[in-house]
Formats: C-alpha cells, structure tokens, sequence
C-alpha cells in the first residue's frame, strides 16, 4: 500500500471533493422527471396528411401540459418503413415517439417481405388517438350516385371500371379490394402518391372511383364535385346521414379500420406513458380540440395502452389474412 504523506493527502482531498461537486449535477440530471428537454413526434406521412393535421393538433397542447416542447417531423418515405424502422431503434427514453396508423401495424407486415421492425414487440402503445372513417366516392363522369350502381356498373364492365388509391398497399387501395372481393367484381386499380392526388383524379373524372378519408372528400362532396356512395365504416357520417354503409347496402364487409395511436420504443419507463397519458386525456378533453376533430371527421378515441395492443393484434390478425389471401405485395 503506498505510502500517504501531508503534501499528497491534501491534493487527493481536492481532488476527491471536485469529482463529487461534478458528480452532483449529473445524479440531478438522471433524475429529472420527464420530459426535461423537447420530444420528437415522427409522423410517417407528408404534411397536410390525416396523421400531419392530428400530429399539429395535439403538438402545441401537448407542449403546454408537458412544459416542453413536442416537435413534428414528418417522414413519409415506403408507407412508414423508415419512419418506424427509426423509432424501434430510438433510445427508450420517451423523447422520440410516433403517431403510427394501423397501415403501418397491422398491414405492413403482410404487404413486404421483411420489415425494419416488429409492430408487436418493438414499440410500446402509449395510447390512441383518433379513427379515421372512408367513403366510397365516384365522379360525376361516371354516372354513379348509388352503391348499388357502382356494383352494377363493376359487375358489366368486368374489370374496367377503374378506382384510384393512395398507393399500393395504402388504406385506400385495400379496402376497395375488400369490397371487389366480396362482391365477387373486378377493378381496375390505378394508384397515385398520396390521397390528394388520387382525389383530384375522381374529380377530373380520370377514375371512376375512389375509397377516401372523410375528412378530405367533405368540402367536394357537399359542392357535389363528386358523389358520396357508401361509408366504410360501423355507422353514417354525422355530416352525410343519407349516405348508407356499405354493411346497410347488403354487403357484409367489417369496418375499415384507420385509427392512430402514439407510439414508442419498446420498454419505454411505465411513468413516462403515465405522464404522457394524463397530458393526453387534458388535451383531448380540450373543447377546441373535440370541436376541430369533429369538423374533421376524426372521431376520437379512449383507451391506453391495452386497447390499442388489442386492436393491433386484431386488425393485423384480420387484415394480414386478407392481404395475403388477395396476393397485395409492395415490392
């Protein structure tokens, strides 16, 4: 052991009284509560997307219950893969999180042949947020203004009759399949990038056909631009109550899903989805936020955790069989 004198022991004191002094902030800084510095939300959409106008909703309240701020980046590149990809590999410190739509849980993995990361295991559910609704729309050039005449008009032109999508594999281009599918008609599918895209093509009457999003197809329906045939979901639309199901037509088809739920890395710290969850049910209970969902037809949604692993493991359950029973791959 060596040998400790006076001249050495009082540096080694100062020594030893610095690295605690240093030491303090860093222990303060490891137990500082969450959030201490702003929070990333990726959306894997392009703005003025569903997700985007959710996403910049909820972003400034969320900053004001949180203290800090809550940043949107979007990032739409191959229906969310990198997005996603991105988040399962964040550190799981509640400071990189995502608003992800049942696409990229519960369809992605049946529409590619490997994926970045696993829906299931790699991310932790915080909540969900908001159910989209779709309609079947057809332009005016078509002259359908009922469901029953789309059918008709499907089952005479025996593959002709064209629809527009999103995308291949997006929410849009798969629920049509599902009601072609059950119907037992053929389409013709002509996919475009991005639902506004495929919107503006019905208006122009360069497709006959399209399932849409509610929200954008409101303001063209209610101008009769283009004709609101059938919604896709469990119940009418409040602002179109004469427009019927397609379940109310004859047509046994479940819903379309299109909820959103926030999301991040897996294992994320039990407080941290606590403190997340109590900032989120203040903001949704926020009457200006009610009243802007609303207007948008995103009805929202309630539940934690639990519920939105329920629906994730139902939906990619469902529509992965359906998927890949009707051979719809994105290479």
């Amino acid at each position: 052991m060596a040998h400790i004198t006076r001249r050495s022991f009082v540096p080694m004191l100062l020594a030893l009284a610095g690295t605690a002094l240093l030491s303090v902030p860093l222990a303060a800084q490891a137990q500082s509560p969450w959030p201490a510095r702003p929070v990333k939300l990726v959306v894997p959409q392009g703005a003025g997307s569903g997700s985007d106008v959710i996403a910049r909703l909820l972003s400034d309240r969320l900053a004001q219950q949180l203290g800090q701020a809550v940043v949107v980046e979007n990032n739409p590149a191959a229906n969310g893969l990198v997005a996603l990809g991105a988040v399962a590999k964040a550190p799981a410190d509640g400071y990189t999180l995502v608003l992800a739509g049942v696409s990229q849980i519960a369809f992605n993995p049946a529409l590619y042949k490997s994926l970045p990361y696993d829906p299931l295991k790699d991310f932790t559910f915080l909540a969900p947020v908001a159910d989209t609704p779709f309609v079947l729309v057809t332009s005016n050039r078509s002259g359908i203004k009922t469901f029953a005449q789309f059918l008709e008009q499907a089952k005479a032109k025996n593959g002709e009759l064209t629809f527009g999508s999103a995308g291949i594999g997006n929410s849009t281009h798969i629920a049509m399949e599902l009601i072609a599918a059950t119907a037992g008609v053929k389409l013709m599918h002509v996919p475009y990038k991005g639902s506004a895209a495929a919107l503006t093509a019905v208006l122009a009457g360069e497709v006959d056909a399209m399932v849409s999003v509610v929200g954008p197809a409101l303001q063209q329906v209610q101008s009769s631009k283009v004709q609101a045939v059938a919604v896709l979901g469990a119940s009418r639309v409040p602002q179109w109550p004469q427009v019927p199901t397609v379940k109310e037509t004859g047509l046994n088809v479940p819903p379309m899903p299109g909820w959103y739920a926030i999301a991040g890395p897996a294992r994320l710290d039990p407080k941290i989805v606590a403190t997340f969850n109590a900032a989120l049910q203040k903001v949704m209970a926020d009457p200006a936020v009610k009243a802007r969902l609303a207007e948008l037809s995103l009805p929202a949604m309630s539940g934690g955790e639990a519920e939105i692993r329920r629906r994730a493991i139902d939906d990619q359950a469902f529509w992965g069989a359906f998927i890949t029973r009707n051979n719809i791959r994105v290479e």
